[in-house]
């Protein structure tokens, strides 16, 4: 049988997973094994309820959390809503970030010169965001100069991380999007990803990992941690 994903912590209100990179989080219309929520569906069965609170990009693995009923997404929803919640991540870029630690405040908003729907932009009249981050190691390796980073968005825009990153010029490591040429990801998305295109990703998947999710619950304090892939670990041990 395959393995559906590797659980953090489960009682009857929560289940934490570490989601593996490269597992949508929503719907397909691959089969059973195809998104993380119908992983989901087999692991609790047909009588179960799920509800994912807080969805990762196909290439970010780490942290998700899934409510078992009603109740309980809701509760979780308002802490979202409240910015109660603390999200640390991990991630590679590319180069050495200079200083050790900082605060990236541009707003985005929708690319419009993007032919990529998706793609959002550092732009002026974009909602505010805030991404603090700090320097882990810098180090380097035959594909370059590289730095392991972590980050705390303070607001949560779609792509923030990513795009934040590639704006002070460092994107992430694998990023097919922001990495500064966007047809790798229409190529990955058209199943037409060439080796010198591989290549020249470096990694698989982007390097960024969701490692700890913190937030009041139950009159204490919950936190889920997730280590890295081992494509993710042994790239930064170099």
């Amino acid at each position: 049988m395959q393995t559906l994903f590797q659980t953090i912590y489960e009682d009857s209100e929560l289940l934490a997973i570490n989601k593996p990179a490269g597992l949508v989080c929503h719907p397909t219309k691959g089969d059973q094994y195809s998104s993380l929520i119908s992983r989901i569906r087999l692991y609790l069965g047909s009588n179960g309820s799920s509800h994912i609170i807080n969805r990762l990009d196909r290439e970010t693995s780490g942290v998700v959390l899934v409510a078992k009923n009603p109740e309980t997404a809701g509760g979780l929803g308002k802490l979202w809503q409240s910015r109660s919640v603390q999200k640390d991540y991990l991630a590679i870029v590319r180069g050495w970030v200079e200083r050790e630690a900082g605060v990236i405040d541009f707003p985005l908003g929708k690319d419009e010169n993007s032919i990529v729907a998706v793609k959002d932009c550092v732009r002026a009249d974009g909602a505010a965001a805030k991404t603090e981050f700090w320097v882990e190691r810098r180090f380097s390796r035959a594909e370059g100069q590289f730095t392991l980073i972590r980050v705390t968005p303070q607001t949560g825009r779609k792509h923030q991380i990513r795009i934040h990153l590639a704006a002070i010029g460092h994107p992430i490591v694998g990023d097919k999007l922001y990495g500064g040429d966007e047809d790798l990801y229409l190529a990955l998305a058209q199943d037409r990803l060439t080796d010198e295109q591989r290549q020249r990703l470096i990694l698989p998947c982007q390097a960024l990992h969701a490692a700890r999710v913190t937030f009041p619950w139950r009159g204490g304090t919950a936190e889920f941690r997730a280590e890295p892939e081992l494509f993710f670990s042994q790239f930064a041990a170099a």
